[in-house]
């Protein structure tokens, strides 16, 4: 029998009281040095903004594949606007997941010039009302990750600032994924997001609105994630793995199939980036608490994030 996910009210950290806020950090931390996981709930980010921005992407992934075709930016590693179906791929997993996805940065920071950074482009002309929402959304999950960022640098015996400060003007993606119905020509095999681990610091994943994800426990069985738009769950990633040297677990998971192949499905996870050049070495002090021994890779943020979407084929060598 699978285990229910652990679940943090932010309320909790937002009291004053400090007996909850300390009772809050040591659920996000314990969670995340634990399974990797939590349900994040009470989170104060309107129940209808999230419904509208859902409505929105229906409504752009309804377009023939011509019109959406017009905002693919391969140029720039798919890491703005559409992606189609049949382009991403979990790492050593060549089957593409069964999945096509709009991707958005800040929005007062992208360039045209500076591809780092690249700027937003956006559906106007078929769907007027897509940037206020997705803007809106992202700014307010945003503000979230800062909050989880402080309770985690706290955790980890750091000024609350620590982490947030790393992701200060960071690379941070919101992603709004459309996982179409299944038919007979869904290649044999393929699934709406095989088996990987997350790259980023943390994931905030407004739920979804069907079933499907799944979390690996620790005995390889998997536990069925549900809930509503009343939770966000939280993940911690590779990032922030490295640095920590595996205090912070970044646990593998998957969108299975459904039972009904009729059935599509939605989810918006914002992968929450550190700057490019922020060493992701361990950090002795993690090394000591893990064993003694660095496990893992000296590598910045930004090498990291085109070494990990050349692996899932976003990005060329």
């Amino acid at each position: 029998m699978s285990r229910p996910l652990p679940v943090a009210n932010l309320q909790d950290f937002l009291s004053g009281n400090e007996t909850r806020r300390k009772a809050f950090i040591e659920t996000v931390g314990d969670s995340l040095a634990d399974i990797g996981f939590f349900a994040l709930v009470n989170h104060g980010i309107d129940l209808n903004l999230i419904e509208e921005t859902y409505s929105q992407a229906e409504h752009f992934f309804a377009l023939d594949e011509e019109t959406k075709r017009l905002y693919l930016r391969p140029e720039i590693s798919h890491q703005r606007g559409y992606t189609a179906f049949g382009i991403e791929h979990a790492k050593n997993n060549p089957a593409p997941d069964l999945k096509e996805f709009w991707q958005t940065g800040r929005g007062n920071q992208g360039s045209e010039t500076d591809l780092t950074y690249p700027a937003n482009n956006w559906p106007s002309q078929h769907l007027p009302e897509f940037e206020k929402n997705v803007n809106s959304l992202y700014d307010k999950m945003e503000a979230k990750s800062t909050m989880l960022l402080s309770a985690c640098s706290t955790y980890l015996g750091h000024d609350e600032s620590w982490l947030p400060e790393m992701a200060k003007d960071g690379n941070t993606i919101m992603r709004i994924i459309h996982y179409p119905p299944l038919d007979e020509s869904t290649p044999e095999g393929a699934v709406r997001s095989a088996a990987h681990e997350d790259i980023n610091l943390i994931t905030l994943l407004m739920t979804a609105t069907a079933a499907g994800l799944q979390v690996m426990d620790h005995d390889g069985s998997w536990i069925d994630v549900n809930g509503n738009h009343e939770q966000i769950i939280v993940d911690s990633g590779d990032m922030i793995q490295n640095l920590t040297n595996g205090l912070f677990k970044s646990t593998t998971h998957r969108v299975v199939n459904p039972g009904d192949p009729t059935q599509r499905r939605f989810s918006m996870p914002m992968f929450v980036h550190p700057r490019n050049e922020i060493d992701l070495t361990p950090r002795e002090e993690f090394v000591s608490r893990t064993g003694g021994v660095s496990s893992y890779q000296s590598i910045t943020a930004g090498e990291y994030l085109h070494q990990r979407l050349v692996e899932i084929g976003l990005a060329s060598k």
